[in-house]
């Protein structure tokens, strides 16, 4: 019973979020439709015709997630691409499992605001504002507390507890997409030049082939 009455704020927060970023859909919803020559290509993806429409389509099943890797976290995304009777209605949600200092590293939402809800546990959260103050705001939150991140800015959550914790994000977009700022510094493909690396962090190139050298971890 009290799990029910920590989602209800959750979800009121999600309704809300809906107006923020995405464009406003001009039907009552527009299921994806993966099969491009029955579908009407728009805000991202092909719709299928409405009468079509099941309840299947608007629901997805969200289950516990794996946290034994080197983060000790796992975000499971429920956007379009898990429901896919979210596509046009710019909303979706993720639940973000943690284990005992487990940590959702340094990234960001480029196409939406995001706002959690922790359901089990305590989280060490916090986001940096944009240049040129790069101002660290940061809280600890409790079980029941909520915090805003806003849209396009550096965030992270680490499990400051002594046991498992349960966070759920709800996000401004039916595809809000995700960049883990170590992952893609350190860890894209082609790498980056070790000269712009080592200029940007001031650090000896050893520091900077040493971590293009590493396994980056995508906990999504």
């Amino acid at each position: 019973m009290k799990s029910s009455y920590l989602f209800f704020p959750a979800f009121l927060a999600l309704a809300s979020c809906a107006l923020a970023f995405d464009p406003s859909p001009l039907q009552d919803f527009c299921v994806a439709i993966n099969d491009t020559n029955n579908g009407v290509f728009v805000n991202g993806k092909f719709c299928k015709d409405p009468k079509l429409a099941t309840a299947n389509d608007f629901f997805f099943s969200v289950k516990e997630g794996n946290t034994s890797n080197s983060l000790g976290s796992k975000v499971t995304p429920v956007a379009v691409n898990e429901i896919l009777g979210l596509n046009t209605l710019g909303i979706s949600l993720a639940r973000i499992d943690f284990a005992p200092r487990g940590l959702n590293p340094p990234h960001t939402h480029p196409r939406a605001t995001e706002i959690l809800i922790v359901l089990e546990g305590t989280l060490y959260v916090g986001f940096v504002t944009s240049n040129p103050q790069n101002r660290l705001i940061a809280k600890v939150l409790n079980k029941g507390d909520v915090f805003v991140f806003p849209i396009g800015l550096i965030h992270f959550q680490l499990n400051v507890g002594y046991g498992n914790a349960v966070a759920i994000g709800g996000l401004s977009s039916q595809n809000p997409g995700v960049i883990t700022i170590a992952n893609v510094v350190f860890g894209s493909n082609p790498k980056i030049s070790s000269d712009v690396l080592t200029k940007a962090f001031q650090v000896d190139n050893k520091i900077v082939d040493n971590l293009q050298k590493q396994f980056w971890l995508d906990n999504n």
